[in-house]
């Protein structure tokens, strides 16, 4: 068996700086630890890099648990770009069929689901005649609030969408599914 004899040199403790740094702190902390056990015997060095090792764990677990602020704007951002990704769907659905989709299950190449609400929940979508409205309910699932989420695009007088970015303006509104 080969044992490695403790080196004279001084643990290198300042590294365990590194172990704050959420990306690479788990990394540094598991040498920190290792090295403290095997090549200093340095306990203090080793208590480090464990520290450097819970650090980091406890730090992501935080930032990705549900309630999470990072979580939420997270979600928030995907269910966004869906609902960018589906807004252009629905309008090359009319380029090649001639109307709006009259439901988004006419849809099959984009998902349909807002990914802020549970994984049957649909972004809001109707049409009006040749026009529609899409939209999702945001963090509170309740449609027609100010938390909703819109397509992000620029309206002009000369565009040629159909897209409704106010539903109140033609007396459409949506009831909650919850």
């Amino acid at each position: 068996m080969i044992t490695m004899k403790p080196t004279n040199s001084k643990p290198p403790y300042l590294l365990g700086l590194i172990c704050l740094l959420p990306l690479f702190g788990a990394s540094v902390g598991i040498g920190l630890l290792l090295s403290g056990l095997f090549r200093y015997k340095d306990k203090w060095l080793s208590i480090i890099g464990a520290t450097g090792i819970v650090w980091s764990t406890v730090f992501y677990l935080f930032m990705m648990h549900p309630g999470s602020p990072i979580h939420k704007q997270l979600r928030i951002d995907l269910s966004q770009n869906t609902l960018d990704r589906l807004f252009r769907e629905i309008e090359i659905y009319k380029l090649q069929h001639g109307q709006y989709p009259d439901s988004l299950q006419q849809l099959s190449s984009v998902q349909i689901f807002d990914p802020l609400q549970s994984p049957q929940t649909k972004f809001n979508y109707r049409r009006v005649g040749d026009r529609y409205i899409l939209f999702g309910s945001g963090l509170d699932g309740i449609p027609n609030t100010e938390d909703d989420l819109f397509p992000r695009i620029i309206l002009t007088d000369s565009s040629r969408i159909g897209l409704i970015m106010n539903p109140a303006e033609v007396g459409v509104y949506f009831v909650s599914t919850q």
